[in-house]
Protein backbone atom coordinates (compact mmCIF):
# COMPACT_ATOMS: atom_id res chain seq x y z
CA UNK A 1 0.00 0.00 0.00
CA UNK A 2 3.00 2.43 0.18
CA UNK A 3 3.04 2.64 -3.18
CA UNK A 4 -0.40 3.75 -3.71
CA UNK A 5 0.16 6.29 -0.55
CA UNK A 6 3.47 7.84 -1.72
CA UNK A 7 1.94 7.99 -6.03
CA UNK A 8 -0.94 10.18 -4.27
CA UNK A 9 1.18 12.47 -2.21
CA UNK A 10 3.73 13.17 -4.87
CA UNK A 11 0.62 14.30 -6.91
CA UNK A 12 -1.66 15.74 -4.60
CA UNK A 13 0.81 17.37 -2.26
CA UNK A 14 -0.65 15.82 0.73
CA UNK A 15 -1.16 11.94 2.31
CA UNK A 16 -4.33 10.18 1.69
CA UNK A 17 -7.07 9.66 4.11
CA UNK A 18 -8.09 5.87 3.37
CA UNK A 19 -6.65 3.25 1.38
CA UNK A 20 -8.35 0.13 -0.31
CA UNK A 21 -6.86 -3.01 -1.69
CA UNK A 22 -8.53 -5.77 -3.82
CA UNK A 23 -5.80 -8.77 -5.09
CA UNK A 24 -6.26 -10.59 -8.42
CA UNK A 25 -7.24 -13.74 -8.87
CA UNK A 26 -6.07 -17.15 -10.42
CA UNK A 27 -8.40 -19.84 -11.93
CA UNK A 28 -7.30 -22.64 -10.87
CA UNK A 29 -10.06 -24.78 -12.91
CA UNK A 30 -13.68 -23.91 -14.49
CA UNK A 31 -12.72 -22.06 -17.44
CA UNK A 32 -15.73 -19.33 -19.16
CA UNK A 33 -18.22 -21.91 -16.76
CA UNK A 34 -19.47 -18.70 -14.64
CA UNK A 35 -21.60 -16.87 -16.90
CA UNK A 36 -23.32 -20.28 -17.94
CA UNK A 37 -24.42 -20.59 -14.24
CA UNK A 38 -21.42 -23.29 -13.76
CA UNK A 39 -18.71 -23.85 -11.54
CA UNK A 40 -15.71 -22.52 -10.58
CA UNK A 41 -12.48 -22.67 -8.72
CA UNK A 42 -10.00 -19.83 -7.93
CA UNK A 43 -7.96 -18.75 -5.70
CA UNK A 44 -6.81 -14.84 -4.92
CA UNK A 45 -3.12 -14.14 -5.26
CA UNK A 46 -1.13 -11.81 -3.82
CA UNK A 47 -0.67 -9.18 -6.56
CA UNK A 48 -2.92 -6.43 -5.96
CA UNK A 49 -4.42 -3.15 -6.39
CA UNK A 50 -4.50 -0.54 -4.04
CA UNK A 51 -5.76 2.96 -4.32
CA UNK A 52 -5.76 5.65 -2.05
CA UNK A 53 -7.93 8.27 -1.62
CA UNK A 54 -9.14 11.26 0.20
CA UNK A 55 -12.32 13.86 -0.48
CA UNK A 56 -12.81 16.98 -2.01
CA UNK A 57 -14.44 20.03 -0.99
CA UNK A 58 -15.87 20.42 -5.11
CA UNK A 59 -17.96 17.98 -6.97
CA UNK A 60 -14.36 16.81 -8.91
CA UNK A 61 -12.89 13.17 -9.38
CA UNK A 62 -9.04 13.56 -10.20
CA UNK A 63 -7.58 10.11 -10.59
CA UNK A 64 -4.02 9.03 -11.40
CA UNK A 65 -2.05 5.44 -12.03
CA UNK A 66 1.22 4.18 -11.47
CA UNK A 67 1.22 2.11 -14.43
CA UNK A 68 -0.14 5.25 -16.52
CA UNK A 69 0.73 8.97 -17.58
CA UNK A 70 -2.10 10.39 -18.38
CA UNK A 71 -4.43 11.58 -15.30
CA UNK A 72 -8.19 11.42 -15.44
CA UNK A 73 -10.24 14.14 -14.41
CA UNK A 74 -13.84 14.37 -14.31
CA UNK A 75 -17.33 14.96 -12.86
CA UNK A 76 -19.15 12.43 -11.02
CA UNK A 77 -22.04 13.49 -12.47
CA UNK A 78 -21.16 13.18 -15.70
CA UNK A 79 -19.62 10.14 -16.82
CA UNK A 80 -18.34 9.26 -19.84
CA UNK A 81 -15.59 7.16 -21.40
CA UNK A 82 -12.50 8.44 -22.63
CA UNK A 83 -10.28 7.14 -24.66
CA UNK A 84 -7.40 9.29 -24.01
CA UNK A 85 -7.66 7.18 -20.47
CA UNK A 86 -9.22 3.84 -20.88
CA UNK A 87 -8.33 3.05 -17.39
CA UNK A 88 -10.31 5.26 -15.82
CA UNK A 89 -13.15 3.65 -17.89
CA UNK A 90 -13.28 0.96 -14.88
CA UNK A 91 -13.61 3.38 -12.12
CA UNK A 92 -16.12 5.62 -13.70
CA UNK A 93 -18.27 2.39 -13.88
CA UNK A 94 -18.05 1.59 -10.20
CA UNK A 95 -19.36 5.48 -9.64
CA UNK A 96 -22.03 5.41 -12.46
CA UNK A 97 -23.79 2.14 -10.93
CA UNK A 98 -23.17 3.45 -7.43
CA UNK A 99 -25.03 6.44 -8.31
CA UNK A 100 -27.28 4.50 -10.50
CA UNK A 101 -28.38 2.50 -6.90
CA UNK A 102 -29.17 6.09 -4.86
CA UNK A 103 -25.21 6.81 -3.49
CA UNK A 104 -24.82 10.96 -3.28
CA UNK A 105 -21.58 11.48 -4.33
CA UNK A 106 -19.10 14.49 -3.94
CA UNK A 107 -15.42 14.74 -5.47
CA UNK A 108 -12.41 13.12 -4.21
CA UNK A 109 -8.90 12.34 -5.46
CA UNK A 110 -7.34 9.07 -5.75
CA UNK A 111 -4.00 7.30 -6.82
CA UNK A 112 -4.04 4.00 -8.29
CA UNK A 113 -1.14 1.58 -8.17
CA UNK A 114 -1.30 -2.03 -9.43
CA UNK A 115 1.19 -5.07 -8.73
CA UNK A 116 -1.04 -7.19 -10.84
CA UNK A 117 1.07 -7.63 -14.33
CA UNK A 118 -1.82 -6.47 -16.82
CA UNK A 119 -3.16 -8.57 -19.43
CA UNK A 120 -1.69 -11.77 -18.03
CA UNK A 121 -5.57 -12.79 -17.08
CA UNK A 122 -5.36 -12.51 -13.61
CA UNK A 123 -8.02 -9.63 -13.53
CA UNK A 124 -6.78 -6.49 -13.15
CA UNK A 125 -9.66 -5.24 -14.09
CA UNK A 126 -11.77 -6.79 -10.97
CA UNK A 127 -9.43 -5.66 -8.77
CA UNK A 128 -9.60 -2.08 -9.65
CA UNK A 129 -13.39 -1.96 -9.90
CA UNK A 130 -13.30 -3.64 -5.99
CA UNK A 131 -10.66 -1.53 -4.77
CA UNK A 132 -12.70 1.57 -6.05
CA UNK A 133 -15.68 0.11 -4.67
CA UNK A 134 -14.21 -0.20 -1.14
CA UNK A 135 -12.64 3.40 -1.64
CA UNK A 136 -15.91 5.26 -2.04
CA UNK A 137 -17.10 2.84 0.73
CA UNK A 138 -14.47 4.51 3.23
CA UNK A 139 -15.05 7.92 1.46
CA UNK A 140 -18.73 8.45 1.45
CA UNK A 141 -20.21 5.48 3.70
CA UNK A 142 -23.18 3.36 2.25
CA UNK A 143 -24.08 -0.38 2.68
CA UNK A 144 -25.61 -2.52 -0.12
CA UNK A 145 -28.32 -5.38 1.44
CA UNK A 146 -28.93 -9.15 -0.06
CA UNK A 147 -30.96 -7.17 -2.70
CA UNK A 148 -28.74 -4.74 -3.64
CA UNK A 149 -30.11 -1.87 -2.13
CA UNK A 150 -27.51 1.22 -1.15
CA UNK A 151 -28.08 2.91 2.37
CA UNK A 152 -26.14 5.76 2.85
CA UNK A 153 -24.41 6.13 6.49
CA UNK A 154 -22.93 8.81 8.57
CA UNK A 155 -19.11 8.92 8.88
CA UNK A 156 -17.10 6.35 10.04
CA UNK A 157 -15.25 7.45 13.58
CA UNK A 158 -11.44 7.15 13.17
CA UNK A 159 -10.71 3.34 11.45
CA UNK A 160 -13.84 1.90 12.53
CA UNK A 161 -15.57 0.17 9.58
CA UNK A 162 -18.32 -2.23 9.49
CA UNK A 163 -16.94 -5.49 8.56
CA UNK A 164 -18.24 -6.71 4.99
CA UNK A 165 -21.07 -9.87 5.10
CA UNK A 166 -21.23 -12.37 2.61
CA UNK A 167 -24.18 -10.61 1.40
CA UNK A 168 -22.73 -7.55 0.88
CA UNK A 169 -20.08 -9.25 -0.62
CA UNK A 170 -22.00 -11.03 -3.17
CA UNK A 171 -24.02 -7.41 -3.61
CA UNK A 172 -20.84 -5.49 -4.19
CA UNK A 173 -19.69 -8.21 -6.84
CA UNK A 174 -22.73 -7.67 -8.97
CA UNK A 175 -21.83 -3.93 -8.96
CA UNK A 176 -18.75 -4.53 -10.41
CA UNK A 177 -19.98 -7.18 -12.72
CA UNK A 178 -22.65 -4.47 -13.76
CA UNK A 179 -19.73 -1.83 -14.19
CA UNK A 180 -17.60 -3.59 -16.59
CA UNK A 181 -21.04 -4.81 -18.13
CA UNK A 182 -22.31 -1.67 -19.07
CA UNK A 183 -19.61 0.70 -18.72
CA UNK A 184 -16.86 -0.60 -20.12
CA UNK A 185 -18.47 -3.39 -22.56
CA UNK A 186 -17.22 -6.48 -21.68
CA UNK A 187 -19.99 -9.39 -20.96
CA UNK A 188 -18.20 -11.02 -18.20
CA UNK A 189 -19.68 -12.83 -15.15
CA UNK A 190 -18.94 -13.35 -11.82
CA UNK A 191 -16.18 -14.95 -11.15
CA UNK A 192 -13.60 -12.41 -11.03
CA UNK A 193 -14.92 -9.96 -8.45
CA UNK A 194 -16.06 -13.20 -6.18
CA UNK A 195 -12.87 -14.23 -6.03
CA UNK A 196 -11.65 -11.14 -5.03
CA UNK A 197 -13.33 -10.31 -2.18
CA UNK A 198 -13.98 -13.68 -0.86
CA UNK A 199 -10.30 -14.98 -0.90
CA UNK A 200 -9.20 -16.44 1.85
CA UNK A 201 -5.21 -17.50 2.45
CA UNK A 202 -4.04 -20.90 1.39
CA UNK A 203 -7.76 -21.90 0.67
CA UNK A 204 -9.73 -22.72 -2.48
CA UNK A 205 -12.57 -20.95 -3.68
CA UNK A 206 -15.36 -23.02 -4.79
CA UNK A 207 -18.27 -21.03 -6.31
CA UNK A 208 -21.51 -22.16 -7.83
CA UNK A 209 -22.49 -19.59 -10.00
CA UNK A 210 -26.38 -20.85 -10.32
CA UNK A 211 -27.13 -20.23 -6.73
CA UNK A 212 -23.83 -18.12 -6.39
CA UNK A 213 -22.85 -20.49 -3.27
CA UNK A 214 -19.08 -20.17 -2.17
CA UNK A 215 -17.27 -22.32 -0.15
CA UNK A 216 -13.68 -23.08 0.46
CA UNK A 217 -11.11 -26.55 0.69
CA UNK A 218 -7.44 -26.02 1.25
CA UNK A 219 -5.65 -25.49 -1.22
CA UNK A 220 -3.01 -28.41 -2.08
CA UNK A 221 0.07 -28.36 0.33
CA UNK A 222 3.60 -28.90 -0.74
CA UNK A 223 2.89 -27.35 -4.06
CA UNK A 224 3.15 -23.58 -5.13
CA UNK A 225 1.19 -22.10 -8.00
CA UNK A 226 3.48 -20.47 -11.42
CA UNK A 227 1.96 -17.95 -13.24
CA UNK A 228 3.54 -17.60 -16.76
CA UNK A 229 3.09 -14.94 -19.12
CA UNK A 230 3.30 -15.61 -22.80
CA UNK A 231 4.05 -12.19 -23.26
CA UNK A 232 0.74 -11.72 -25.75
CA UNK A 233 -2.02 -9.40 -24.38
CA UNK A 234 -5.42 -10.27 -24.31
CA UNK A 235 -7.94 -7.67 -25.58
CA UNK A 236 -10.99 -8.82 -24.27
CA UNK A 237 -13.13 -5.77 -25.24
CA UNK A 238 -12.05 -6.43 -28.84
CA UNK A 239 -15.30 -9.28 -28.76
CA UNK A 240 -13.56 -12.55 -28.30
CA UNK A 241 -14.78 -13.10 -24.95
CA UNK A 242 -18.41 -11.25 -26.09
CA UNK A 243 -18.76 -13.76 -29.15
CA UNK A 244 -18.23 -16.99 -26.93
CA UNK A 245 -20.57 -15.74 -24.09
CA UNK A 246 -23.08 -15.17 -26.72
CA UNK A 247 -22.68 -18.64 -28.57
CA UNK A 248 -22.76 -20.06 -25.06
CA UNK A 249 -25.80 -18.56 -24.50
CA UNK A 250 -26.97 -19.39 -28.00
CA UNK A 251 -26.52 -22.89 -27.40
CA UNK A 252 -28.41 -22.98 -24.49
CA UNK A 253 -31.31 -21.73 -26.08
CA UNK A 254 -31.30 -24.08 -29.03
CA UNK A 255 -30.93 -27.19 -25.76
CA UNK A 256 -34.02 -25.75 -24.27
CA UNK A 257 -32.67 -24.65 -21.30
CA UNK A 258 -31.52 -21.81 -18.98
CA UNK A 259 -27.69 -22.20 -19.19
CA UNK A 260 -25.24 -24.46 -20.40
CA UNK A 261 -25.09 -26.03 -16.37
CA UNK A 262 -27.96 -27.70 -16.91
CA UNK A 263 -26.49 -30.13 -19.77
CA UNK A 264 -24.73 -33.02 -19.26
CA UNK A 265 -22.60 -35.22 -21.66
CA UNK A 266 -25.52 -37.21 -22.70
CA UNK A 267 -27.93 -34.21 -23.44
CA UNK A 268 -25.57 -32.45 -25.54
CA UNK A 269 -25.14 -35.45 -27.84
CA UNK A 270 -28.17 -36.71 -28.16
CA UNK A 271 -28.87 -33.24 -29.46
CA UNK A 272 -25.92 -32.03 -31.06
CA UNK A 273 -27.92 -31.72 -34.31
CA UNK A 274 -29.26 -28.60 -32.82
CA UNK A 275 -26.32 -26.72 -32.76
CA UNK A 276 -23.94 -24.81 -35.28
CA UNK A 277 -20.32 -26.55 -34.96
CA UNK A 278 -19.07 -23.79 -33.10
CA UNK A 279 -22.32 -23.76 -30.74
CA UNK A 280 -21.48 -27.35 -30.08
CA UNK A 281 -17.55 -27.19 -29.56
CA UNK A 282 -18.27 -24.47 -27.01
CA UNK A 283 -20.95 -26.36 -25.17
CA UNK A 284 -18.34 -29.54 -24.78
CA UNK A 285 -15.65 -27.35 -22.98
CA UNK A 286 -18.20 -26.22 -20.41
CA UNK A 287 -19.97 -29.21 -20.40
CA UNK A 288 -16.50 -31.08 -19.58
CA UNK A 289 -15.09 -27.81 -17.41
CA UNK A 290 -17.78 -28.35 -14.85
CA UNK A 291 -17.56 -32.12 -14.49
CA UNK A 292 -13.70 -31.48 -14.13
CA UNK A 293 -14.56 -28.74 -10.91
CA UNK A 294 -16.84 -31.43 -9.42
CA UNK A 295 -14.05 -33.96 -9.71
CA UNK A 296 -11.51 -31.66 -8.82
CA UNK A 297 -13.00 -30.78 -5.58
CA UNK A 298 -13.15 -34.40 -4.41
CA UNK A 299 -9.66 -35.17 -5.41
CA UNK A 300 -8.88 -31.99 -3.79
CA UNK A 301 -10.20 -32.82 -0.04
CA UNK A 302 -8.58 -36.35 -0.91
CA UNK A 303 -5.47 -35.05 -1.16
CA UNK A 304 -4.58 -36.95 -4.53
CA UNK A 305 -2.64 -34.00 -6.25
CA UNK A 306 -1.78 -36.10 -8.83
CA UNK A 307 -4.68 -36.63 -10.61
CA UNK A 308 -5.64 -33.35 -9.67
CA UNK A 309 -3.40 -32.67 -11.85
CA UNK A 310 -4.61 -34.36 -14.99
CA UNK A 311 -7.73 -32.15 -14.71
CA UNK A 312 -5.47 -29.52 -15.48
CA UNK A 313 -3.68 -30.96 -18.44
CA UNK A 314 -7.21 -31.71 -19.54
CA UNK A 315 -8.59 -28.14 -19.26
CA UNK A 316 -6.75 -26.73 -21.12
CA UNK A 317 -7.09 -29.55 -24.09
CA UNK A 318 -10.58 -28.45 -24.45
CA UNK A 319 -9.60 -24.61 -24.54
CA UNK A 320 -7.21 -25.19 -27.51
CA UNK A 321 -9.65 -27.96 -28.96
CA UNK A 322 -13.11 -26.86 -28.15
CA UNK A 323 -13.31 -23.37 -27.11
CA UNK A 324 -10.75 -21.71 -29.26
CA UNK A 325 -9.67 -19.55 -26.83
CA UNK A 326 -6.08 -21.04 -26.21
CA UNK A 327 -3.30 -19.27 -28.83
CA UNK A 328 0.14 -20.88 -30.18
CA UNK A 329 1.94 -19.21 -27.55
CA UNK A 330 -0.59 -20.54 -24.33
CA UNK A 331 0.22 -23.83 -25.82
CA UNK A 332 3.74 -24.02 -26.12
CA UNK A 333 4.15 -22.86 -22.44
CA UNK A 334 1.69 -26.05 -21.35
CA UNK A 335 3.73 -28.08 -23.51
CA UNK A 336 6.91 -26.76 -21.81
CA UNK A 337 5.49 -27.16 -18.60
CA UNK A 338 4.65 -30.90 -19.26
CA UNK A 339 8.26 -31.75 -19.85
CA UNK A 340 9.07 -31.18 -15.89
CA UNK A 341 8.65 -33.47 -14.01
CA UNK A 342 7.66 -30.80 -10.86
CA UNK A 343 4.72 -29.45 -12.71
CA UNK A 344 1.73 -31.89 -12.38
CA UNK A 345 -0.72 -29.90 -14.02
CA UNK A 346 -1.34 -26.56 -16.52
CA UNK A 347 -3.62 -25.04 -18.34
CA UNK A 348 -4.38 -21.61 -19.82
CA UNK A 349 -6.10 -19.40 -17.01
CA UNK A 350 -8.62 -16.17 -17.20
CA UNK A 351 -10.35 -15.06 -20.42
CA UNK A 352 -7.40 -16.56 -22.87
CA UNK A 353 -6.82 -15.15 -26.38
CA UNK A 354 -3.46 -13.97 -24.62
CA UNK A 355 -2.38 -13.72 -21.37
CA UNK A 356 -0.89 -16.20 -18.92
CA UNK A 357 -1.00 -20.08 -17.85
CA UNK A 358 -1.40 -21.50 -14.27
CA UNK A 359 1.06 -24.34 -13.51
CA UNK A 360 0.84 -26.37 -10.32
CA UNK A 361 4.41 -27.11 -9.26
CA UNK A 362 6.07 -29.48 -6.47
CA UNK A 363 7.52 -26.87 -3.67
CA UNK A 364 11.74 -27.50 -4.25
CA UNK A 365 11.66 -27.25 -7.95
CA UNK A 366 9.88 -24.11 -8.66
CA UNK A 367 13.09 -22.04 -9.92
CA UNK A 368 14.41 -24.90 -11.39
CA UNK A 369 10.75 -25.05 -13.33
CA UNK A 370 10.64 -21.38 -13.90
CA UNK A 371 13.99 -21.10 -15.43
CA UNK A 372 12.99 -24.56 -17.99
CA UNK A 373 9.81 -22.78 -19.07
CA UNK A 374 11.46 -19.63 -19.64
CA UNK A 375 14.37 -20.79 -21.71
CA UNK A 376 12.15 -23.26 -23.48
CA UNK A 377 10.36 -20.49 -24.51
CA UNK A 378 12.64 -17.96 -25.54
CA UNK A 379 13.93 -21.25 -27.41
CA UNK A 380 11.08 -21.66 -29.39
CA UNK A 381 9.35 -18.14 -29.53
CA UNK A 382 12.16 -15.71 -29.66
CA UNK A 383 10.27 -14.29 -26.68
CA UNK A 384 11.16 -13.46 -23.71
CA UNK A 385 8.63 -14.81 -20.89
CA UNK A 386 8.09 -13.64 -17.25
CA UNK A 387 6.65 -15.69 -14.57
CA UNK A 388 5.27 -15.05 -10.81
CA UNK A 389 4.97 -17.55 -7.76
CA UNK A 390 1.92 -16.23 -6.66
CA UNK A 391 0.48 -16.87 -3.05
CA UNK A 392 -3.05 -17.83 -1.83
CA UNK A 393 -4.25 -14.72 0.19
CA UNK A 394 -6.92 -13.12 1.89
CA UNK A 395 -9.46 -11.29 -0.06
CA UNK A 396 -10.33 -7.78 -0.38
CA UNK A 397 -9.81 -5.27 2.44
Amino acid sequence: MIEAARAFQQHFGSPPLRLARAPGRVELLGNHTDYNQGLVMALAVDKFITVAGAPRADDTVEMVSTAFPTPARFSPDRLERDPTVPWADYPKGVLAQLREHGLALRGFNAAIHSTIPLGAGLSSSAALLVATALLVRKLYPYTLDATGRLVSLPPFSGEERPALDAAEKLALARLCQAAENRFVGVNCGLLDPISSLFGRARQVILIDCRDLAVDWTPFAPGFTVVVAHSGVRHALVAGEYNDRRATCEAAAAALGVAALREVSPELLEAKRSLLTPHQYECAVHVVGENDRVRRGATLLRAGDFDRFGQLLWQSHASSRDYFHNSCPELDTLVELARQHPACVGARLTGGGFGGATLNLVRNGAVEDFRAHLAAGYRSRTGRTMESWVCHVVDGAA
